[in-house]
């Protein structure tokens, strides 16, 4: 695998009862520094959403962050979304009022 290759896991929680449709994005990219950062995006589908990094020496301890948090996540109700065709443009969330992609920023 290249290392210019960023992947990411995209998780979905809706309920229709609770107009609920929330987005989380958890990723592991390389930082400038020789750092790695754990990048984590959340909000409503459709909306901008909010960004944070948390940084970690080595990729083990990123690697174990994003676990945590996926396992948070699912006890929270949230789902991993599937895209059912290679090109990431034709299943991303609808984009919100400010025009932008709630994880645009993640592909490199």
């Amino acid at each position: 695998m290249s290392e210019l290759t960023v992947q990411y896991l995209v998780l979905e929680r809706r309920d229709p009862a609770r107009n609920m449709a929330r987005f989380y994005v958890l990723t592991i990219e390389p930082t400038l520094f020789g750092d790695t950062a754990l990048v984590r995006e959340w909000g409503r589908l459709g909306g901008r959403g909010r960004r944070r990094l948390d940084l970690f020496d080595g990729h083990v301890q990123a690697v174990e962050a994003l676990e945590s948090w996926l396992r948070r996540k699912n006890r929270r109700g949230y789902v991993q979304r599937h895209f059912p065709c290679l090109d990431p443009a034709c299943d991303m969330p609808q984009t919100g009022r400010s025009g932008q992609k709630p994880h645009a920023s993640i592909s490199k």
